[in-house]
């Protein structure tokens, strides 16, 4: 990882990125985990990986529900997947939304982006590299990379998985001896700080996570006229999109409508047609179920589907992940900073006299969208705000603090572009970062 702290450090880190370190082809290590030289080491002395940076003891579990001593965690033993088949794989016959079955832990979030990315072979193996198996060259060792706040992190970890009576805590195969979406959880989980600071969270920041996209989000009821044509140009550009059903209350979780349909899961939004249907043309959109138990019995058409769900989540994805024949192509920009009580940190709108010292970023937009079907002369960008490590801190008690940005036409070269402010004032590591549409 990058070193943190101080001007200097964020000098250092600005000369790494430049370098190319924390790049796709150059993931940063997390821990200073070194995963071909860890494993090299194992084969060497003949003994399985044993990983101190994440033990297999119970802080790695939570702490709370899942706390060391409580029932949940009562009875809880580390086993390897060797111990508990005769043949374990790490996929088998290709990674399917079966080898994803949620556990004990509430993070279907989490398991609709993993799902999502088995329709992509390309995006499943940035995230699940190559060449890793339970026969050759085992070693107790496997990796994962993950986008973590604007750098690719490759993530390290022991194959020795949280077992109760005999059976695998959290996500697991259908296929008994299959282990890769267990292990992947296990090193999100690692990332994160604990399994437990994994409860909880939207489709997208997996999304995000998984690919380096950046995410919008439209309400249902509030959606805008022209819906279907936001989602064909996703589609068209090879976004990822996911749907769910909000929840009233915890009774409500995973409960299932007249229709057939699960309240508090996510689906992935996979097509859009417009097809003649007895000489009127019909908007039919293709939604899957991940956990595929239960199947839609209600009609068809684009008012339905409005009707029906409650959130449309959109991630949109970078240059390097999009194939080399999608159509639509973004730019992107990154800017990194922190509000720094006392310098950077002037508050929100409400404190005119200090306002004006949080950071400001200038974007200059150059091309026009090409749309043949806009007659309106714009250029379009999106802009994402992320906090980080906010999950790491679960266990001290904290969550994510309320932040925001604004945006400012620039009229001439006096005027500021300021393009994010807190509520308050406290001091805060964030990345913001814009995506700039070439062409849609």
């Amino acid at each position: 990882m990058y070193p943190t702290g101080g001007i200097s450090a964020t000098i250092q880190a600005n000369r790494l990125r430049a370098e190319g370190m924390g790049s796709k082809e150059h993931a940063l290590h997390f821990s200073n985990q070194d995963y071909e030289a860890l494993k090299q080491e194992c084969l060497e002395s003949g003994c399985l990986f044993e990983d101190p940076c994440f033990p297999a003891e119970p802080p790695s579990l939570g702490f709370k529900e899942l706390a060391p001593y409580s029932s949940k965690t009562r009875d809880v033993e580390w086993k390897r997947p060797t111990e508990l088949t005769d043949d374990p794989q790490f996929i088998v016959g290709g990674a399917t939304r079966t080898d994803i079955c949620q556990g004990a832990l509430g993070d279907c979030w989490l398991l609709a982006a993993i799902a999502s990315l088995t329709l992509n072979e390309r995006l499943l193996h940035r995230v699940v590299p190559h060449g890793q198996s339970f026969q050759d060259d085992y070693a107790g060792i496997f990796h994962f990379q993950f986008w973590q706040f604007g750098d690719w992190v490759d993530v390290v970890i022991d194959d020795r998985l949280p077992v109760k009576g005999g059976e695998i805590m959290f996500v697991h195969s259908a296929e008994g001896n299959e282990f890769w979406s267990a292990l992947l959880e296990k090193a999100y989980a690692k990332l994160n700080g604990s399994y437990e600071a994994l409860s909880g969270g939207s489709t997208t920041e997996g999304f995000e996570d998984f690919t380096g996209g950046v995410s919008e989000m439209y309400e249902l009821r509030k959606a805008p006229k022209d819906l279907h044509r936001i989602i064909a140009k996703a589609l068209e550009r090879g976004s990822l999109l996911g749907c769910s059903i909000d929840i009233t209350s915890a009774f409500d979780m995973e409960a299932v409508t007249f229709k057939k349909l699960v309240k508090g899961h996510a689906y992935s939004v996979t097509g859009l047609k417009e097809v003649d249907f007895r000489g009127n043309m019909e908007r039919l959109i293709r939604i899957r179920n991940p956990w595929g138990q239960v199947e839609w019995t209600g009609a068809w058409s684009d008012s339905e589907f409005k009707r029906q769900f409650s959130r449309l989540e959109i991630c949109n994805l970078t240059p390097d992940a999009l194939s080399e024949d999608s159509l639509g192509h973004w730019n992107t920009m990154k800017f990194y900073g922190a509000w720094r009580r006392g310098s950077t940190a002037g508050g929100c709108r409400n404190h005119p006299n200090t306002f004006w010292i949080n950071p400001q970023y200038k974007i200059t937009l150059l091309e026009e969208d090409d749309d043949p079907e806009d007659d309106e002369v714009a250029c379009s960008f999106l802009v994402a705000l992320m906090q980080k490590d906010r999950r790491r801190y679960r266990r001290h008690g904290q969550d994510m603090h309320t932040i925001g940005f604004a945006l400012y036409e620039v009229k001439t070269e006096i005027l500021p572009l300021v393009q994010r402010l807190p509520e308050c004032p406290f001091e805060e590591r964030f990345l913001f970062e814009t995506f700039i549409v070439r062409s849609l």
